[in-house]
């Protein structure tokens, strides 16, 4: 045991909240049960009458919150350095560091023990282990975080990892609301049924002992729907709200950023391993336009574009071309440069020029993955230029990629 003091005060609150349990029960409340069968071949079958704690507690956790024991067991937390990360757990619009240790830390502690109990009729060992559980956890030599947002508008068949710890997945029946029993009023319509509302985006770091603060998820994986999006060309949205967690505990609910959570129109597609492969390799490039304005603009002009209808959207993608690959010479130039890109041929080129003119969405994405993948916006318009004089070959960087997605 790291900390006695800490102990004794969790355990007060956890006897505390089972005292006020038992007092709900006796006046009426009901603790629901589930009836189970365990069954195996050639012996009989058994029966199981399982009490569902987690939702009895989690009903009232808002009414013990003003309880004694409770502020002083939260007191104690926040004099913990290692329970620092928790007390930035994302618990409602404005940061209150007591509630979230209480939401993150206190609660899952209560149902642990509470099932541990079988109910509310307290015992010394289900608390010793859930305790032990939680030293583990806040002592230990680092913390597995992780957060996953329901994923739509592509389906897939086995896991996909997209690089640094994201991966598409498919979603496991009830994974979210049995460690968020809020979750199911913010899923997306119709998610767990449609073939294209089955698959989760997930992000899982390792963060070292001491740290006290957990990745950007958010902008993390709004970063990855853009590269599905520019991949695969589908209507691909997460959210709306992705859920994190803290060494398996909930850790909190927070929006995703809007422009990835709201999804575009168009018609769903399969993430195929090479397409995928393409996602894997412009999601760490998005992280160019942090540097480069001009990047950054063309890509949320395309992105914005795929919300919008005409004549707005042609103005938008004709902005996102010459953002991309104008230089400041125009429309015009941009389209030679991106013909010159995307063109293996003179007819190809020639024919781009065209279509360049008025581009669609497609074809700036095409340009947009060619420019993402060369990774050197600068250099590659140097080359783009010395091209179109004759002075050097095409720049052939992403081309293979870009003709086959």
């Amino acid at each position: 045991m790291r900390s006695p003091h800490l102990y004794d005060t969790l355990r007060r609150f956890c006897l505390g909240a089972f005292a006020a349990f038992h007092r709900d029960l006796d006046s009426g409340a009901d603790l629901p049960f589930s009836f189970e069968e365990h069954g195996s071949y050639g012996r009989p079958t058994l029966y199981e009458y399982r009490p569902l704690v987690r939702g009895f507690v989690e009903a009232r956790v808002d009414r013990l919150y003003t309880r004694d024991d409770v502020l002083s067991a939260v007191a104690d937390l926040q004099r913990e350095p290692a329970a620092r990360i928790f007390a930035r757990a994302h618990e409602g619009v404005t940061h209150d560091e007591s509630r979230a240790l209480y939401r993150s830390v206190l609660v899952p502690l209560l149902v642990r023990t509470a099932e541990g109990c079988g109910g509310f009729d307290w015992d010394d060992q289900a608390f010793d282990r859930a305790y032990a559980e939680l030293e583990e956890s806040l002592f230990g030599d680092g913390h597995a975080y992780g957060a996953v947002a329901p994923l739509v508008g592509i389906s897939c068949g086995a896991s996909i990892d997209l690089g640094g710890g994201i991966r598409v997945r498919a979603a496991a029946t009830g994974e979210l609301a049995a460690m968020w029993p809020e979750a199911t009023g913010l899923l997306p319509r119709d998610f767990g049924r449609d073939t294209d509302r089955l698959c989760v985006i997930e992000l899982e770091r390792s963060l070292d002992r001491g740290a006290d603060e957990v990745p950007d998820a958010p902008g993390e994986l709004a970063d990855a729907v853009t590269a599905l999006r520019l991949a695969t060309a589908a209507p691909v949205a997460a959210g709306p709200v992705l859920f994190e967690r803290l060494d398996w505990r909930p850790y909190g609910i927070r929006p995703v950023l809007p422009i990835a959570a709201t999804a575009p129109p168009g018609e769903p597609t399969r993430l195929d391993p090479f397409r995928a492969s393409v996602a894997v390799q412009l999601r760490p490039k998005l992280a160019l336009a942090d540097d480069d304005a001009s990047l950054g603009d063309a890509l949320d002009r395309w992105e914005l574009a795929l919300f919008q209808d005409d004549p707005f959207r042609g103005e938008q993608l004709r902005q996102a071309l010459a953002a991309a690959l104008g230089d400041g010479d125009g429309t015009w130039a941009a389209g030679m440069r991106g013909a010159s890109l995307l063109g293996e041929t003179a007819q190809e080129r020639a024919d781009l020029v065209d279509r360049f003119r008025e581009p669609s969405l497609d074809l700036v994405r095409r340009m947009l993955v060619a420019v993402l993948l060369h990774g050197n916006r600068a250099k590659l318009l140097r080359e783009l230029d010395q091209s179109l004089l004759g002075l050097r070959a095409k720049p052939a960087a992403g081309v293979a990629e870009l003709r086959a997605s």
